[in-house]
């Protein structure tokens, strides 16, 4: 608990050693409810994902209204990979802290740190730590990107490992889109009597929902928030199928937001386990959109990413996961590509641990 509390206090204090001046931080403060949690109490990790896109979508746009010109809103163009530290639990206060740290012409980078509150205690904990991309789009003209207005940096190698940042997360949301492209790839409700418990058949699943204007940005298309909680949802209802158990959220691979949702559309959110591990399991999630009213533009894949789920006993302690069950060679692949994943992220988090001591 201490190392927790003394990484809040460091990650609090990032801003200030960056020098970022007070424009390009701020924070925003909730209390957790029993509807943002799950049945044992547990926060959801969609209700976490859309407070640190919304205080991302307030600074974002914030910051690309500071100078005459098109009036603006900043749309979520992409999240970093997205560790779930710590559980965070009903009646604790969630503090998300958001700062912008690298501009381009036509993007904005967030940072985005979220702490863990008991107020009966005052103990604080490290829950989340996110970087978000956004793209600002005119409100006269939907469809034109607007230039950001630059921000000063405090020093030279800040901008210049920015732009590195900014290069690679392009590079990835490329390729992303062109492996994805514009096939799509069904995911039926299937007849769970007629289907083996742990394949990938048994649990996955999908969601249908409407999208309202109480979804939506400024634009008339959805908060990328949104989008974000119903794909963990679905993730999340996947995972509980095969384990049976508690699950929480443990990470989420970069989502990729490919193309917007417009008010008015039909959204289908598909979900399908790809790998199991002995301690956590990764679901591929993907979000088709069905433009109702522009039936004739045809169905669209709009949003990609792995989530990554564990299981909890009553205290909170992970449990052993059901080794997954593959039918067919592309189950297999996907399998094995789950495992790469797995492993390289492992790596990292190993590399990272090693750093820090």
């Amino acid at each position: 608990m201490q190392s927790a509390i003394h990484s809040g206090r460091r990650l609090l204090a990032e801003a200030k050693c960056l020098g970022l001046p007070e424009t390009l931080r701020m924070q925003v403060q909730r209390i957790m409810r029993p509807d943002d949690a799950n049945i044992v109490g547990n926060v959801h990790g969609g209700t976490i994902l859309k407070m640190i896109e919304e205080a991302g979508c307030i600074i974002g746009t914030r910051h690309c209204n500071s100078q005459p010109g098109d009036r603006c809103v900043a749309a979520l163009a992409r999240v970093e990979r997205t560790d779930f530290l710590h559980p965070m639990f009903i009646g604790e206060v969630a503090h998300v802290s958001a700062e912008i740290t690298y501009t381009s012409k036509h993007s904005v980078e967030v940072q985005v740190n979220v702490l863990a509150e008991n107020i009966l205690t005052g103990a604080k904990k490290v829950t989340n730590k996110a970087t978000l991309w956004y793209v600002p789009f005119s409100l006269q003209d939907v469809d034109k990107i607007v230039d950001v207005p630059p921000m000063e940096y405090s020093r030279p190698e800040h901008e210049d490992e920015g732009k590195k940042r900014y290069e690679a997360q392009k590079l990835e949301r490329l390729e992303t889109k062109e492996r994805n492209g514009e096939v799509m790839t069904s995911v039926p409700l299937p007849d769970r009597h007629m289907k083996e418990a742990y394949t990938v058949g048994f649990s996955q699943s999908s969601l249908i929902h409407l999208v309202g204007p109480s979804d939506c940005t400024l634009l008339g298309f959805v908060h990328g928030g949104v989008t974000m909680k119903l794909m963990d949802e679905v993730a999340g209802i996947v995972a509980a199928r095969h384990c049976k158990t508690n699950i929480v959220t443990a990470s989420v691979d970069a989502i990729n937001f490919h193309r917007k949702i417009k008010k008015g559309c039909v959204i289908t959110v598909s979900g399908r386990m790809t790998f199991t591990s002995n301690k956590s399991m990764e679901i591929e999630v993907f979000v088709d959109s069905d433009p109702l009213v522009e039936a004739e533009k045809g169905k669209y894949r709009a949003v990609t990413a792995f989530f990554t789920f564990i299981s909890l006993d009553k205290d909170n302690r992970p449990l052993a996961i059901p080794p997954l069950k593959l039918e067919g060679e592309e189950e297999q692949k996907r399998f094995e590509e789950g495992k790469t994943r797995y492993l390289q992220n492992k790596a990292k988090r190993l590399a990272d641990k090693e750093r820090h001591q």
